[in-house]
């Protein structure tokens, strides 16, 4: 059991004169109508300190807590290995079915509270400098500083057309059905964006109107009908392998969530959090925050991906 936690929100002018119940069932679409009433009467929601009812009509600058009592999560691969440390920067081997951050069911159960034991020099727990799925494996970096952080950050977020002198550099493999006609190295530039979705109100995919990205998408070899792929993603966009190899429909194998074009798979429960694919962050590329100096790290890759 972890020790519960408080959700907050503030109620805009956009907002006023909404039921609490229309609310919350609009805002946070996980639950439905029955789930937050329950929630209401246990008395688990207020405002201002007092308690909060279904039928309550809302006002511009209310503050609303959520008191979510204490939830067992799921259990978690707990073995994390170090591949590179120094005083600023920490590089570990995720295992797949661990989230990096605090999401949905899983607040404590994660890889930033694993690693509160690799303490910065300012003393503060190391930072993820950039994203991995809870379903994707492999190399993360970690900033151990104030300054390591700002730094790695500042790279991770620099988009680029090209790779022409850009030290940063990111490459993961991956598994998809054998797809027929899918050879050689395939820049893919799909856009990705927001696109509705019931249970969530919107989740990434591919978008015409989404922000600009590019993976480059090699395939490495093809046995038992299947594929592998080795990917350098220039932008860092969510979940951009998986909806890119979708987008040209070759969608990872085992994927519960993407499926052709890029798409959330139709009539599914799934969540994009969802495991059952196999993609790895196996190289990585950067500059050092403290010495300028570029760093290349690996991550060991299995049988399967080799």
């Amino acid at each position: 059991m972890n020790s519960g936690w408080t959700y907050r929100d503030k109620i805009f002018a956009e907002e006023a004169g909404l039921t609490a119940i229309s609310f919350y069932v609009d805002r946070y679409r996980h639950s439905d109508e029955t789930e937050w009433r329950r929630r209401m009467e246990r008395g688990e929601i207020l405002r201002s300190g007092a308690l909060l009812l279904p039928e309550n009509l809302l006002c511009a600058g209310d503050e609303l807590e959520w008191n979510r009592p204490p939830w067992e999560e799921p259990p978690i691969p707990t073995e994390i290995p170090v591949l590179y440390e120094d005083e600023a920067v920490l590089a570990v081997d995720k295992p797949s079915g661990l989230p990096v951050l605090p999401n949905g069911v899983y607040l404590e159960n994660t890889l930033v509270n694993l690693l509160h034991g690799h303490l910065g020099v300012d003393g503060l727990p190391p930072a993820p400098a950039h994203r991995l799925g809870r379903g994707t494996s492999g190399l993360i970096l970690l900033a151990r500083t104030k300054h390591a952080r700002g730094h790695l950050c500042a790279q991770f977020r620099r988009t680029t057309s090209s790779y022409g002198g850009e030290t940063l550099r990111k490459i993961y493999r991956a598994i998809t059905a054998d797809v027929p006609g899918l050879s050689g190295t395939i820049e893919v530039r799909q856009p990705i964006g927001l696109v509705p979705h019931a249970r969530l109100g919107g989740v990434h995919a591919a978008s015409p109107n989404g922000r600009p990205s590019c993976s480059i998408c090699r395939v490495l070899a093809r046995r038992d009908g299947r594929m592998l792929w080795e990917v350098e993603i220039v932008t860092g966009r969510p979940n951009q392998i998986r909806i890119h190899l979708a987008s040209i429909g070759a969608p990872l194998l085992g994927d519960p969530f993407y499926g052709p074009e890029g798409l959330p798979l139709p009539g599914t429960n799934a969540l994009p959090g969802d495991v059952g694919y196999t993609l790895r962050s196996c190289y990585l590329r950067f500059e050092h925050p403290d010495t300028g100096k570029p760093i290349e790290i690996n991550a060991p890759l299995t049988a399967e991906l080799m």
